[in-house]
């Protein structure tokens, strides 16, 4: 794949993926944005030649695609499905299930390493709020997120997360980034959302990590709205650039 600014996934993070999951990556991002438009179909030659790859890493994409349901497969190419907004509600739903019970395993736990690289990874995402870099405050805030869920060693709940990680990571992408145009101001918030996770998982206080489950997954609507934003951002730049 060539370099080129038009992609909407960071190809910084993708230096170890393969043809096909850099194919994905940026598939799935231009289906959750919306440039590309539930009801399309996806021609394999087409994409091939969008991408200069071969065939090979576009079946792949296609298939991993599949396995999320943001595409189906068919005889006359692959049609886009997309996220409905009750979906998008139903995978932090999701999120909210997988992160109550791995607050439960973290009070029987000792918690002080973990603390402690939650916090190197808040201070991280600090950085990337006062050098206004949405994709990196995105990545801390996932990696953030996805050390709690590692945490407790669950097998299970890790493949669970996995699975739902590449899509939640393009709706982070986007909600953050229009944040970062529209609602800078939020991420005091958001910033203190994240310090109350840390002292509820510090202290091991049940109530504590029940309000800061709810601060924190009480802005889906926000992010829902942020995404639909971004979709009529998006959509724009692309007239222009016909005009």
């Amino acid at each position: 794949m060539s370099e080129s600014n038009d992609y909407l996934y960071p190809q910084k993070w993708l230096s170890k993926a393969s043809t096909g999951d850099r194919v994905a990556y940026e598939l799935r991002m231009r289906i959750i944005s919306g440039l590309i438009e539930s009801g399309t179909i996806l021609s394999e030659n087409k994409l091939a030649a969008d991408f200069e790859v071969s065939r090979s890493p576009i079946r792949e994409a296609l298939r991993t695609l599949a396995s999320e349901n943001i595409i189906r497969l068919e005889k006359m190419g692959a049609v886009v499905i997309g996220l409905s907004e009750k979906e998008i509600e139903e995978i932090y739903d999701v999120r909210l299930l997988i992160e109550t019970f791995v607050f439960e395993r973290l009070i029987k736990m000792d918690t002080t390493n973990l603390a402690l690289e939650l916090s190197k990874t808040l201070e991280m995402m600090k950085v990337a709020i006062k050098y206004n870099d949405a994709d990196e405050f995105s990545y801390q805030d996932v990696m953030f997120h996805e050390a709690i869920i590692r945490s407790i060693g669950h097998s299970y709940i890790g493949m669970i997360w996995n699975n739902l990680k590449p899509v939640m990571e393009g709706l982070i992408l986007l909600s953050m980034r229009m944040r970062f145009i529209e609602k800078y101001d939020d991420f005091t918030r958001i910033v203190n959302n994240h310090e109350l996770y840390i002292d509820a998982i510090r202290a091991k206080d049940r109530k504590l990590m029940i309000k800061s489950l709810h601060d924190n997954f009480d802005d889906v609507q926000g992010t829902v709205e942020d995404l639909w934003r971004s979709q009529q951002m998006l959509s724009k730049g692309v007239e222009s650039q016909d005009d």
